[in-house]
């Protein structure tokens, strides 16, 4: 495997192989959604900062590391430890007999001695190790949550992953998996298997082998696709695949929406410049990798070494780079740990006003230069989400970092465009159709573009969030409420991008990205970053990017004059080397911003949002006949092309269920979350009179208390903490008293009611934590350092509480007054 393949698992030792194997032999519920609302990481350990480029200073830097495997925990809530997890062996040999307990080791399936590496790989499709995911619960692929039958429908699951990801080109069969999974699992095998395929983990894409399954004529009701981007042309095959009639109606000329490569010629020179959507974050996992070794392709290596350059052209000092990164990295652990404290209340402030206090407050940065590539550091965030750093929240803008593909950002040699181009071939697109209303009913849809009424069974909507909030499209009758709050309340920012090709490469051949500092703050994006794409786009390409408030006034900037720009800035850098910069052969600046197919370019938390708005607007209306696909309705992957395409396969699957059902006359489960008043009533409720209580700690058991592995509710009063151990707050608002922000930190502390966030442990270590001395600061540090605890609020508990909180409340009732 070259350098430019994506990886499938970690070929280099990771901290994963060092955790037990028992969690993938647990007979634990699934544990609660690690990304549901007001999800606070009481985490002592330094994240991975999310940036827009990666790169390495010019001197190693301690903070430059790179994870191999996405960051999800594993697991991700302990829960109480089942009997058969306390004899499972570590990672090495984890399915033999002898550290098994004999009177179930029968019962667990043995199919090879990979059980491991097949788990890494579930890992990087998005399955969890240890237990199933929600999509698998909804489609009830066990008939009972715990117990030897998940055990063995995770290890077939996995395998069926992994048998796909060793051959991408073939359509794995049923049969080739049957003659090594035991006969008594054929139920579990069909299970996954059919999970599996419907859902798109396994044979997807455009090899041959998986074109070949589209039926000639389809047999199933008809489908209408509103847009032919990543989300709606994934859709659409899956559909066909399904045996759907299938359009797609598509405002442009061309497919692709948002990923855009165009082809730019001048003289003897062409190249494929990518305006839209350009690197693929992360390759471990990731959708779009598998479909370029469909197309036989090796992916290109972003490297990340990105040499600086000053305003005036020269290099920025090797000492300066690294104390300002450092520094910039330190405020960034600053305002993770001042949201936590926060509670909800940071929802209602920036990233943007918090980073700012800090700095004025702790900054190190003094001089020009280092103001300067602060300031580069903030354009290069802006960057990474495509908004304002006034406009992302501080308490869910990185929600998303736990979902990292891991891997290497990359590029696909020839652009983005050969993956559209291949989605797209024998896919019914009708170019040049603006759609302005959608009716939706019981009866099925009406989409209407132009003079054109289209009617279909079910409809698909995958257009930009910018075109929905811009209201463009009229939804008979009017989306529900819900979904009109997520739309507004999540941000949809702006990037662009000055692409040139030129008569031959001037610039450094052993880099893919270097990046240039501006005096003027409020210009700070304005051409920071330069990709270099001369290896991958066949010619000597150069694309200068523009982020933040600069991607707003590029909109408006004529394209001469931003060319001229950028060459100035070019030649500042180059020709004090002694390197002739020439004109290009061909220039294109982009204007997503006014494009009024996507109004934008994707989509970011914004203040006042959360990763729930995601989910929101992914729900479908209509009882199940409009659905809804794009990067904005994926929490797991905003902002990027896997996101998107991923959310395709999705909704292909919910369609097809949903038919499915009406063909049965079968009504789908809808899950939506529960009453959330009555679930908060109810554990206010038993946590009056708590079966334990320390510091700002209250517990409750359920089951026999006499059992140590049954199961207890942990409840923490955030806001108690807060009032009691704000030594570093209450320093900086007392050194900056005429700080705006702090002041309204400190109104928003007076006013702010005690934040109750939740966990799940098992009696003993409830007790063990009680014992634990140094207070509430250090019981915390004792969660997340020795438990690996993620504290969540009542609404990430999910079902894994739903026992738990029965449990207590039966025995509570059951209790006679003395």
């Amino acid at each position: 495997m070259s350098d430019s393949d994506p990886p499938f698992f970690p070929p280099t030792p990771n901290p994963l192989l060092s955790y037990p194997f028992t969690s993938l032999l647990s007979t634990s519920t699934p544990s609660p959604n690690p990304s549901s609302n007001y999800d606070l990481h009481v985490s002592f350990q330094g994240k991975r900062k999310r940036t827009g480029v990666r790169r390495k200073a010019p001197i190693v830097s301690t903070l430059q590391s790179n994870p191999p495997l996405p960051p999800i925990s594993l697991p991700p809530t302990p829960l109480p430890t089942p009997p058969i997890s306390q004899t499972a062996s570590p990672l090495k040999n984890p399915l033999e007999k002898p550290n098994i307990p004999s009177d179930i080791s029968e019962e667990i399936i043995f199919i090879n001695r990979e059980a491991t590496n097949e788990a890494l790989i579930a890992l990087t499709a998005g399955f969890p190790a240890d237990s199933l995911t929600e999509e698998e619960i909804e489609a009830n692929v066990i008939s009972s949550i715990g117990g030897i039958e998940q055990v063995n429908y995770i290890l077939i699951r996995n395998h069926i992953l992994s048998r796909w990801r060793e051959n991408v080109s073939n359509w794995l069969t049923k049969e080739f998996l049957a003659s090594v999974i035991p006969d008594h699992c054929e139920v579990l095998l069909n299970s996954a298997y059919n999970f599996l395929v419907s859902h798109g983990y396994v044979n997807f894409g455009v090899a041959p082998a998986i074109k070949e399954r589209i039926p000639a004529e389809p047999t199933k009701p008809s489908i209408i696709i509103i847009g032919a981007g990543l989300a709606g042309l994934a859709a659409a095959r899956q559909l066909m695949c399904f045996g759907f009639k299938v359009v797609v109606l598509e405002g442009r000329k061309r497919s692709g929406g948002r990923v855009y490569t165009k082809r730019m010629e001048g003289g003897s020179k062409f190249a494929a410049a990518d305006l839209g959507g350009s690197v693929l974050t992360g390759t471990l996992g990731n959708p779009l990798g598998i479909i370029g070794k469909q197309l036989g392709s090796s992916l290109h290596k972003v490297r990340d070494k990105c040499p600086l350059y000053r305003p005036d052209g020269k290099p920025v000092n090797p000492d300066v780079d690294i104390k300002v990164e450092n520094a910039f990295n330190r405020l960034l652990e600053k305002t993770s740990r001042l949201r936590q404290t926060m509670g909800e209340v940071a929802v209602d402030v920036s990233l943007g006003a918090s980073l700012e206090a800090f700095r004025q407050v702790y900054g190190d940065a003094v001089t020009d230069e280092e103001m300067s590539l602060f300031n580069w550091h903030l354009a290069n965030l802006e960057y990474a989400n495509a908004g304002l750093l006034s406009k992302l929240s501080l308490a869910f803008w990185d929600q998303d970092d736990p979902y990292d593909m891991g891997g290497d950002h990359c590029f696909l040699p020839g652009g983005n465009g050969r993956f559209v181009q291949a989605l797209a071939e024998n896919v019914p697109i009708l170019y040049e159709k603006t759609v302005h209303t959608i009716r939706y009913g019981v009866d099925g849809v009406q989409v209407i573009a132009g003079g054109q009424v289209y009617e279909g069974n079910m409809a698909l909507c995958t257009v930009s969030l910018g075109v929905l909030k811009n209201g463009s499209i009229k939804f008979v009758p009017e989306l529900p409420q819900r979904k009109l709050d997520g739309i507004r309340r999540l941000g949809f920012g702006l990037l662009n991008k000055v692409a040139m090709l030129f008569p031959y490469v001037f610039w450094r051949t052993d880099i893919d990205t270097f990046g240039h500092l501006s005096e003027d703050p409020s210009r700070r994006g304005e051409f920071f970053l330069f990709y270099s794409y001369a290896t991958v786009a066949g010619g000597p390409l150069l694309i200068a990017l523009v982020a933040g408030d600069a991607a707003h006034n590029f909109e408006s900037m004529p394209p001469m004059d931003a060319v001229s720009t950028v060459l100035q800035i070019l030649r500042g850098i180059f020709e004090p080397q002694g390197i002739d910069v020439p004109d290009p052969l061909q220039s294109v600046c982009t204007r997503w911003g006014t494009d009024s197919f996507s109004l934008g370019s994707y989509s970011h938390v914004a203040v006042g949002a959360s990763g729930d708005d995601y989910d929101i607007l992914a729900e479908s209306v209509g009882d199940g006949r409009l659905f809804f696909a794009g990067e904005a309705t994926t929490r797991r992957y905003p902002a990027t092309m896997h996101g998107a395409f991923l959310s395709g396969l999705r909704e292909a699957a919910n369609m097809a269920r949903h038919a499915n059902a009406r063909s049965l006359n079968i009504e789908v489960e809808r899950s939506l979350s529960k009453n959330t008043q009555s679930c908060a009533a109810l554990l206010e409720d038993l946590f009056r009179e708590p079966d334990l209580e320390f510091g700002s700690f209250s517990i409750n058991f359920g089951g026999k208390t006499s059992d140590p592995k049954s199961t207890a509710i942990l409840r923490v009063a955030l806001g108690a903490i807060k009032k009691k151990s704000n030594s570093e707050g209450t320093r900086a608002d007392q050194q900056h008293s005429n700080k705006l922000l702090f002041h309204q930190l400190q109104s928003h502390y007076n006013q702010q009611q005690q934040l109750h966030v939740y966990t799940l442990l098992s009696q003993q270590q409830a007790l063990e934590l009680r014992e634990v001395r140094g207070g509430d600061e250090m019981r915390l540090h004792y969660l997340s350092e020795k438990l690996g605890v993620k504290l969540v609020g009542r609404k990430g508990l999910g079902p894994a509480a739903d026992a738990a909180i029965a449990s207590i409340k039966a025995e509570r009732g059951n209790r006679r007054p003395q």
